[in-house]
C-alpha cells in the first residue's frame, strides 16, 4: 500500500487502515464493499492549502465517517441482509514536514501501478487507490467509495447533490432510487475515456492530477477516472460528497455543522439491494 503510506509519512501520527465487517446471518451473496476516505486533517502537505480554509479540513474524513456510520446503522437496525457488508477506511493526516511526500515523487499502489504525485493536496485519491485495490481481494458484488474528494464538485453541483460516477447503470438506478427515497440528492457525471487519457503518462502509469494541458479542467471527472484505474469491479461507484457535507441552508433534518450526507441514502441503498437480491 505504497500510495496510502506515502500520504501518511509527513505526520508524526501513524496511519491506520481500518477494516469493518458486518456479517449476515445467512450470507448467500458476495459481499458489498464500501471504501471511505479518512484524511483526519488535510493541510495539503507540501502543496499547502490557504490558511483561511484550512481549519475545516479536519472534516476531510467525512467519507470514512459515512462508511462507519452506515455499517453501525445497519447493525443497530438489525437489517437482515443476504450479504456481508465490508467497510475499508484508510486513515491518515496529510501534513508538511521533512519526511513528507514531495511534488514529483513517484509512489506505487497495491496493484503495482506507478503514480507521479504532481500535487500533494490531491492525496485523497492516493489513499482510496490502495483501498480500492484491497477491496478487490474480497471479490465483492459492488464496490462503492465515498469521499470529500474535489472542490470541483462544489463548482459543478453546489451543495444541491453529491456527484456519482459509476460503470454500472443498474447500480446508478439503485443509488438514485435510495437517494430519492431519503431526500439526499445524487447526480450522475461522466466517466469518459477522454478523462482517463488525461491521467495517463508515458514513462509512469498515472499522474494524481492531470496532464499540463488539462490542468484545472473537469477536476471531479479527472479524480474519478484516476480511481477507476484501481478497481477491477464491473460494478463500482464513486460518490464525491465534498459539496454536501456542510449545512449551508435551513433544513430541520441537519444540525448547524455537518450533515452526515449521504448516510440515509447508503442505508436505504443496502436495504433496497437486499430486497432485489
Amino acid at each position: 500500500m505504497g500510495a496510502f503510506l506515502a500520504v501518511a509519512q509527513g505526520s508524526d501520527q501513524p496511519p491506520v487502515f481500518l477494516e469493518l465487517h458486518l456479517s449476515a446471518k445467512k450470507s448467500t451473496k458476495p459481499p458489498l464493499c464500501f471504501v471511505g476516505k479518512g484524511v483526519c486533517f488535510d493541510s495539503g502537505g507540501i502543496s499547502l492549502k490557504p490558511s483561511k480554509s484550512m481549519g475545516s479540513m479536519r472534516f476531510d474524513m467525512t467519507g470514512a465517517a459515512c462508511v462507519l456510520s452506515t455499517i453501525l446503522t445497519l447493525a443497530k437496525l438489525g437489517s437482515e441482509l443476504p450479504f456481508d457488508v465490508i467497510g475499508l477506511i484508510p486513515l491518515v493526516e496529510n501534513l508538511p514536514s521533512g519526511k513528507a511526500i514531495k511534488p514529483g515523487d513517484v509512489v506505487y499502489a497495491m496493484n503495482g501501478m506507478s503514480i507521479e504525485v504532481e500535487n500533494t493536496d490531491a492525496e485523497g485519491r492516493l489513499i482510496l487507490a490502495d483501498g480500492l485495490c484491497y477491496a478487490d481481494t474480497f471479490k465483492p458484488s459492488h464496490v462503492i467509495d465515498i469521499a470529500t474528494l474535489t472542490g470541483a464538485i462544489l463548482v459543478a453541483l453546489g451543495d444541491s447533490a453529491a456527484g456519482v460516477f459509476t460503470n454500472d447503470k443498474t447500480l446508478w438506478k439503485e443509488i438514485h432510487k435510495a437517494a430519492a427515497n431519503t431526500g439526499e440528492r445524487v447526480w450522475r457525471l461522466p466517466l469518459y475515456k477522454h478523462f482517463s487519457e488525461q491521467v495517463k503518462l508515458e514513462s509512469i502509469d498515472l499522474c494524481n492530477t492531470s496532464k499540463p494541458s488539462f490542468q484545472g479542467l473537469g477536476g471531479s471527472c479527472i479524480a474519478a477516472a484516476f480511481l477507476k484505474e484501481f478497481t477491477t469491479s464491473n460494478s463500482w461507484m464513486h460518490i464525491d460528497i465534498a459539496g454536501v457535507v456542510e449545512r449551508k441552508g435551513s433544513n430541520p433534518l441537519y444540525n448547524t455543522s455537518m450533515t452526515g450526507k449521504p448516510l440515509r441514502a447508503l442505508v436505504e441503498f443496502c436495504e433496497l439491494l437486499a430486497k432485489s437480491s
